[in-house]
């Protein structure tokens, strides 16, 4: 990186390396968030775990391989998520992520030790990760990972990348990293099961089509399936009705963990540099059209973070205590 374009070191170091650093007894935590996140996957869980077994049952049909095993390792396999390599596996994999380059570390290091100081946090616990991407973004994944994208590494100023790096690190401290990764994995057979139920209908669709007495078949298919789903509610009393919101409340559980997480960055006393890289972010956005209608008001309520002009009025109050 050119220093004439290097972004300032303008980052007051309160804790440089090499001085002493008073950590807390407790790392890490899980906030009401957490627990809702897990709650509101729960649903989900209990799905996958259900084609899991079905799965199991049918390999043990075939093969002969005892249904617990498998079922037992699926649901046994979160513990991953604070397998190191498996970490690292899905950084490089999946999250397309890679090692700092020593340059990087020249800038990252100073600034990932003065956040972890101030947060009474052993930042080598974690490990950090660059994304080559154009946008000004980082993240926090599983249990240790956290990440900055090239774009952000090479051009926000010190303190506000601190700030980013500070509000990441409340989601780990949080819990919310390593819970969405458990939810988003445990889903995955429901997720799975539903997209191949989607491409499959039609087909048989269009199968139908050329068959002798479609109408037919179609209006009995669906009064079958409509008998079936009205007995499926009654006899669970309505719950099932309960899948279609949860996208929504799990969207708005999100948004919260955001906004934990920038009073976490502002508790450090990063919440001005935090506000201003909020209001440049806005700023960059807002040639960017909403969409329109219920279509924008569909999209807001899916949405995993609060718009910038939220996250700022949240932030209001520790700016004006001088936090």
């Amino acid at each position: 990186m050119d220093d004439k374009t290097a972004p300032p070191d303008d980052l007051d170091y309160r804790n440089p390396p090499g001085t002493r650093v008073t950590y807390q007894a407790r790392q890490r935590a899980t906030d009401r968030t957490t627990w809702l996140h897990l709650a509101l996957h729960l649903p989900a869980f209990l799905l996958s775990l259900a084609l899991v077994l079905v799965a199991s049952l049918v390999l043990e049909a075939w093969l002969g391989v005892p249904a617990w095993l498998p079922t037992a390792l699926w649901t046994a396999s979160g513990a991953l998520t604070f397998h190191r390599p498996s970490e690292q596996f899905l950084a490089r994999h999946l999250l397309r992520l890679h090692r700092p380059l020593p340059a990087d570390l020249a800038t990252l290091t100073p600034v990932w030790h003065e956040v972890t100081a101030r947060a009474g946090v052993d930042g080598r616990q974690y490990e950090l990760w660059i994304e080559e991407s154009g946008d000004l973004n980082a993240l926090a994944a599983a249990g240790h990972i956290v990440a900055v994208t090239r774009r952000a590494l090479e051009q926000l100023p010190t303190t506000q990348l601190a700030a980013v790096l500070a509000h990441e690190l409340g989601h780990h401290v949080g819990g919310h990293a390593w819970s969405g990764l458990l939810g988003w994995w445990y889903g995955m057979p429901c997720r799975l099961a539903w997209r191949g139920l989607a491409r499959a209908t039609p087909r048989v669709l269009r199968t139908a089509r050329g068959a002798r007495y479609t109408h037919t078949t179609v209006s009995i298919l669906l009064a079958i399936g409509v008998w079936l789903t009205f007995t499926a509610l009654t006899a669970a009393y309505g719950l099932p009705l309960l899948l279609l919101v949860l996208p929504y409340l799990t969207a708005a559980v999100g948004r919260r963990a955001e906004l934990r997480a920038d009073a976490h960055a502002a508790v450090l006393g990063f919440g001005p540099a935090l506000a201003q890289t909020l209001h440049d972010w806005s700023t960059h956005e807002t040639g960017t059209p909403a969409p329109p209608g219920m279509a924008g008001l569909q999209s807001r309520l899916l949405s995993t973070h609060p718009d910038h002009r939220t996250r700022l009025h949240h932030l209001q109050p520790f700016l004006q205590s001088g936090r």
